[in-house]
């Protein structure tokens, strides 16, 4: 009984907001001569806070319309910016701006449900060694990494040099498959400067906690740093889990004028890859066995920037970097 009351309750508390919300924007309406979408546009600039809020707007709207626009195709916006300035009775010669800035935002909207679309076939393709392109993706990464230290085999324990936990790699993408792959490759050919940097800090023992004896042993097995391979395919897992649970549109909406494309979310890994080694330099961990908990903390960190939102995760690349980027 108890139960039934408090849904009850809970359910009356909601019909009651509902109200309240769209008297206030019917008051709104007549008070300032303009719709929900309109106001806006006309109060918020051009990113985040803006398609946000027009998302939520569209997306809890009364009118199915507005409701399905939020799943639109990307050759339909122009046509449903259309419909929806006819069902508001807006003058469009009056307002020229107000179709600008619903089609940007919308362009975001679609973009980052089609992005969503885009990782996902990346995380579900997996790593095939029969696969001319996927092999070449393999082998440019050590090129990138160790440009001075021929591979000696495809099967080899170099691999272990840059992170891979044995001989063959192909084992390792098994989580995020080819989106791995290609978000390390894509960090090692736009950010190399700062890749090769976090490749060499990973191999070096964090003395600062250890004794004589423990500091010695890790000069041979290395198990005081971290993977950076493993590492990056740990990274992409966030990434991917930000992603596909929206947490990231407030960064892509910032970063992307229009459409959030794959080589956004592959800066936004960089950003993350960068800020996770600062994250876990800060930390000082004892061991390699903290790295769960580390990430789990550095997880969260990255959640609680992500609720701003003007937030940006732009990573730190070099002028040379940028040029390539943009070619």
């Amino acid at each position: 009984m108890k139960h039934f009351l408090r849904a009850l309750m809970q359910f009356f508390l909601f019909l009651y907001c509902a109200l309240l919300w769209r008297t206030l924007k019917f008051v709104m309406r007549k008070v300032t001569g303009r719709c929900e979408l309109q106001r806006i546009c006309h109060n918020n600039k051009p990113g985040a806070r803006r398609t946000l809020k027009i998302e939520s707007s569209l997306k809890f709207s009364k009118s199915e319309l507005l409701q399905t626009a939020v799943s639109a195709q990307l050759d339909s916006v122009e046509k449903i910016i259309d419909d929806i300035i006819t069902l508001k009775n807006i003058n469009p010669d009056a307002n020229p701006q107000l179709g600008v800035s619903l089609q940007a935002s919308l362009f975001q909207i679609v973009g980052y449900r089609s992005l969503v679309v885009e990782v996902e076939r990346l995380r579900r393709e997996s790593y095939d060694c029969e696969n001319p392109k996927h092999e070449e993706m393999l082998l440019k990464l050590w090129k990138c990494l160790c440009p001075d230290t021929p591979l000696t085999g495809r099967i080899s324990k170099q691999w272990c040099d840059i992170g891979f936990q044995g001989n063959d790699p192909k084992t390792d993408f098994r989580g995020m498959g080819i989106l791995g792959l290609s978000n390390l490759l894509y960090y090692a050919e736009h950010d190399r400067a700062n890749a090769l940097q976090l490749l060499h800090d990973s191999q070096q023992p964090k003395s600062s906690k250890m004794s004589k004896a423990e500091w010695e042993k890790s000069q041979l097995d290395k198990a005081i740093g971290y993977s950076f391979a493993i590492v990056g395919i740990n990274i992409t897992d966030l990434a991917y889990r930000l992603l596909v649970g929206g947490a990231l549109k407030t960064h892509l909406y910032n970063v992307a004028p229009e459409m959030p494309s794959i080589a956004n979310f592959q800066q936004t890994f960089c950003y993350l890859m960068q800020e996770f080694h600062r994250f876990w330099m800060e930390e000082d961990p004892r061991d390699i066995m903290e790295f769960n908990r580390i990430r789990d903390k550095f997880h969260k960190m990255v959640l609680k920037l992500l609720r701003d939102p003007d937030t940006a995760l732009c990573p730190h690349f070099s002028a040379s970097d940028l040029h390539m980027i943009t070619l």
